[in-house]
């Protein structure tokens, strides 16, 4: 008679079952998770990505015939927490300032849009447009999303800023 030890067939069922529950337990906690902490929407070009996405080809040439005919420099030496004026400056190619454009700014956080803070009605002066000081709520990063247009020209103008690194802007 053969000598096989009998109880090594009554574990299988139990590891499997337990794996099973393991698995299905671990998926649940995903979808907990997801749920708590929604993928924010893009907002890169102030609109969804799928209108980008759509309008992508129509963004880029406006973006190539503004910069043609137009500069923009922004003029906002630091980003703080504290009282932050944004500010650019609009010049067509002859360097002569534009007082006619229309100006939008967000100032948004990377992770989250719950924080953010839309700026309107700047001073215009010789083409320079400068918004009232904001404050910001929160330390750390923020994107500036501005949109300019001029007549049927119109360009995104994107930076990010860090009030804890003030010298720190990237395009």
């Amino acid at each position: 008679m053969s000598t096989m030890d009998k109880s090594t067939g009554k574990k299988w069922p139990w590891i499997i079952g337990l794996s099973t529950v393991a698995v299905i337990a671990l998926g649940v906690g995903t979808v907990k998770i997801a749920i708590n902490n929604p993928v924010e929407p893009s907002d890169y070009g102030m609109q969804g990505y799928h209108s980008y996405d759509d309008n992508v080809n129509d963004i880029i040439q406006s973006k190539i015939a503004f910069d043609k005919a137009y500069t923009i420099t922004f003029l906002t030496p630091k980003i703080e927490e504290k009282q932050s004026v944004i500010a650019y400056h609009i010049t067509d190619k002859e360097g002569k300032g534009v007082d006619n454009a229309t100006v939008k700014v967000v100032l948004t956080r990377p992770d989250t849009t719950k924080f953010d803070i839309n700026l309107s009605n700047p001073t215009v002066s010789d083409g320079k447009y400068t918004f009232p000081p904001v404050d910001l709520p929160k330390v750390g990063r923020w994107d500036i999303l501005a949109k300019v247009s001029v007549g049927d020209k119109q360009r995104y103008y994107n930076l990010k800023a860090d009030t804890r690194y003030t010298n720190t802007l990237e395009f």
